[in-house]
Formats: C-alpha cells, sequence, structure tokens
C-alpha cells in the first residue's frame, strides 16, 4: 500500500513541475490577420501549363461504360456501372476517341463532356490491337471543341508533356510530366503488340485511360493507355499510344468501321505445324490468285503423292526477323497499304529475296 501512495504522490510532483514549466498563454484581443505579400506574376511555365489546361479541357470526356446484369432471382434485367474512362473530342461531327479497353465491355455508353451535359453513345469501330476506339455522340457542333493534332515523330526525352483525365472519377484533372522514354512496347488486350508507344511520368491512373497526352503547345502527342503499376496505381510510369498512330488509325475507323491493316494475300501455317516441321520462320500455305504474293512469285505448300512440297518460308521483313504469325503482323503493321517491303525467304533449301507490294486485308 505505502508504495502505492509513493507512486501516487511522484505522479502529482510531476505534473505540477510540468505545469509550472509550460509557459503561460497569452491572449491578445487586438490580433488581426497578417499583411499579404504580393505575389507579383506567375512564372511564365506556370502560365504555359494554366493556358494550355484552359484551352485544352473543353475538349475532354468523361466515358461511362453501363453493362446489363440480369437478377438471379427475379431474372430482372437491370444496369450497373461497369467502369469510366476518359475521352476526348476528335472532330465537329460528335466523334469522340477513347481506348478500346474503357468501353469493350459496355452495354450502353454515356459521355459527359465539360460543361457537364451527357449524350448517349454508340461506338463507330474500334482497333483492339491499337487500344483505340471511336464513339459518336449527337451533341451540337457548338458544344464540341476539337483538340489539334501534334506529331509524335519528332519527340524528345525530357520534354513537357501534360495529361488530362478523370482518375478514379475525378474529372478534369491535370498532370505533368516529361517524356521518359521513347519507342517503348506494350501489349494491348488482344495480346498483339503496340510499337513505338511513348512513356512519360506525368501520372497515369485508373480513370485517365483514353485521354489525351499534350506537349507544351496544347497539342495532342499521344493517347494515355496505360500504367505499370503492382498497386494499379501512378507509379511514374505511363503509356501513351503516339499520336502518329491514332491520326492513321482514327480515320480508318471512322470510314471502315475499323483498322484497315496491311497484308500480302497469303494463308500461313499454325505454329504448330512449323514445329513439327523443326522450321524457324512461317510457312506460306496457299497464295491467293491475284494477290500481291501471286503477283510477286511466292510459293504455297502443295501436295503430291509423295507427300508436301513446302512452300515459301517467310524468314525477315526488310531485315528483320520474324519467328511466328505475331512477329510477321507486328512487322507488316509497321508499314502502309501500298508500300513495298523486301522478304527474306527459305525456297529450296536456299535463301531468296523477293519484293512484295502490301495490299489491304480484309
Amino acid at each position: 500500500m505505502k508504495s502505492i501512495y509513493l507512486i501516487v504522490i511522484a505522479c502529482v510532483i510531476g505534473w505540477l513541475a510540468i505545469q509550472t514549466f509550460q509557459p503561460q498563454r497569452r491572449l491578445d484581443p487586438n490580433a488581426v490577420p497578417r499583411p499579404i505579400e504580393a505575389r507579383g506574376d506567375l512564372a511564365s511555365d506556370e502560365q504555359n501549363t494554366i493556358e494550355i489546361f484552359r484551352n485544352a479541357a473543353p475538349s475532354v470526356v468523361y466515358i461511362t461504360s453501363i453493362a446489363v446484369r440480369r437478377d438471379f432471382f427475379s431474372l430482372n434485367v437491370y444496369e450497373i456501372p461497369q467502369g469510366t474512362g476518359s475521352g476526348f473530342i476528335w472532330d465537329k461531327q460528335g466523334r469522340v476517341v477513347t481506348n478500346y479497353h474503357v468501353i469493350s465491355d459496355a452495354s450502353r455508353l454515356e459521355v459527359t463532356l465539360a460543361d457537364q451535359t451527357s449524350w448517349k453513345a454508340v461506338m463507330v469501330g474500334a482497333a483492339p490491337d491499337r487500344d483505340l476506339a471511336v464513339l459518336q455522340i449527337n451533341a451540337p457542333a457548338d458544344k464540341l471543341r476539337p483538340l489539334a493534332i501534334g506529331e509524335s515523330n519528332n519527340l524528345l526525352v525530357g520534354q513537357k508533356v501534360f495529361a488530362i483525365g478523370n482518375p478514379f472519377g475525378l474529372d478534369q484533372t491535370l498532370t505533368t510530366g516529361v517524356v521518359s522514354a521513347l519507342g517503348r512496347e506494350i501489349t494491348a488486350v488482344t495480346g498483339r503488340t503496340i510499337h513505338d508507344v511513348i512513356q512519360t511520368d506525368a501520372a497515369i491512373n485508373p480513370g485517365n485511360s483514353g485521354g489525351p497526352l499534350l506537349d507544351s503547345a496544347g497539342r495532342l502527342i499521344g493517347v494515355n493507355t496505360a500504367i505499370y503499376s503492382p498497386s494499379g496505381a501512378s507509379s511514374g510510369i505511363g503509356f501513351a499510344v503516339p499520336v502518329g498512330e491514332v491520326n492513321r488509325v482514327v480515320p480508318q475507323i471512322i470510314s471502315k468501321g475499323k483498322m484497315i491493316r496491311p497484308g500480302l494475300g497469303i494463308t500461313l501455317a499454325n505454329r504448330r505445324l512449323t514445329g513439327e516441321l523443326g522450321l524457324e520462320g512461317v510457312m506460306i500455305l496457299k497464295v491467293l490468285p491475284g494477290s500481291s504474293a501471286a503477283k510477286a512469285g511466292l510459293k504455297g505448300t502443295t501436295q503430291v503423292r509423295e507427300g508436301l512440297v513446302l512452300g515459301d518460308i517467310i524468314l525477315a521483313v526488310n531485315g528483320k526477323t520474324v519467328k511466328d504469325y505475331d512477329n510477321l503482323r507486328d512487322e507488316l503493321d509497321r508499314y502502309e497499304v501500298g508500300e513495298t517491303v523486301t522478304l527474306t525467304l527459305m525456297r529450296d533449301s536456299g535463301q531468296v529475296e523477293v519484293r512484295v507490294q502490301l495490299e489491304a486485308m480484309n
């Protein structure tokens, strides 16, 4: 019991000591706010950033994808929000560009403009291998402000970039950064490779997908499409499809509903067959009559009484090695319909080079 009394007394003494050495509160009834010092003009780079946002923000839209579900018990059909993303006005006809993965699973789409008006949208078409899609809304032309189109083939690592979008559903958000790297490759939702992608440290978070990446003149240089992050939030590594590819693919989607691919007019053997035969490269099974490949003299595989006579095996396109069908498509996608490429072929146990003009694939 005595020890308890000693502890209590020690606590009281300690408390009194703390109170003794605490500074006394001094109240001043005449206290007023401190004077504000004039800041002066904003720095020129700040003014430029503000101007970019003011000019570009009206062109950026908020996209809501809505899915239809059936109640397990009542069997009633109801709609639920599937996800959100960003996009931007492409032209005065109401076309909106976004990522394919933003709208791929939607039963219904809504586009909200910067003035907070919402419009039903329909899909004009898509290029899933490029993660691009085009939507159509029936908003009046005076509400539509297309973005200026820039260039992506002359970008430099270190130049400033600006991303506008709707991360986590927070509309009209601006993030800034630089071009961190060029010529990157990422994988689209289809598993195909997107080449020459722009890497940036401008924060790109869920909801930014489909929004524009701008240069310091406020021009479109890319479409934000992905982030590299284990947590799903920005980690300083974001990717954008370059505007050169966007400006090539989007007009095709608008006119044809899909991306027009360059091809050769051939049918190829699958990887399993070439593997069983112990072959490197891509073997031609059939050359379509009247195709570019037929005009160039490419040879397909034929069956004779003794077995198969192997057709040409494509080893490279313009000197770049191809190992399978996907490699070949990726290389051909670097070119336009009408361009001519040089194929390195294995033919009759020897290598030959043949020039072939690319044609549009159906």
